[in-house]
């Protein structure tokens, strides 16, 4: 089972909806972004106090942090979405939206509320 520490962002969607796609149970944790991110209990899963991160108890209780991190490893555990064909077309796209596409569509986010 993969235990999400999530919230209600683009960032944390990301992650559920991939969870969601491979068919993994998981179980969803909510992270308060106005200091649970901080906790000490929590940093010790995410070490830049962000989210998304998970927690795999089928595998020896492994944490991972960082979005782009996590789609990864979660393909190469389900064999779904990341065959060795496409994986470098595959880590483009992906290097891509976390480094530009997401970060921007953030920006518009957070100056819009």
């Amino acid at each position: 089972m993969i235990e999400l520490f999530t919230a209600d962002t683009p960032n944390g969607w990301k992650i559920s909806i991939m969870l969601e796609e491979i068919d993994f149970k998981y179980k969803l944790t909510n992270v308060n972004l106005s200091g649970d991110q901080f906790k000490p209990e929590f940093k010790k899963i995410s070490p830049f106090s962000k989210i998304p991160a998970i927690i795999d108890y089928t595998n020896n209780n492994l944490s991972v942090f960082e979005s782009g991190a996590i789609l990864i490893y979660l393909a190469e555990q389900s064999g779904k979405l990341y065959n060795k064909e496409n994986k470098s077309k595959i880590d483009q796209w992906l290097m891509a939206q976390m480094g530009i596409v997401g970060p921007f569509i953030g920006q518009y986010h957070y100056r819009s509320e």
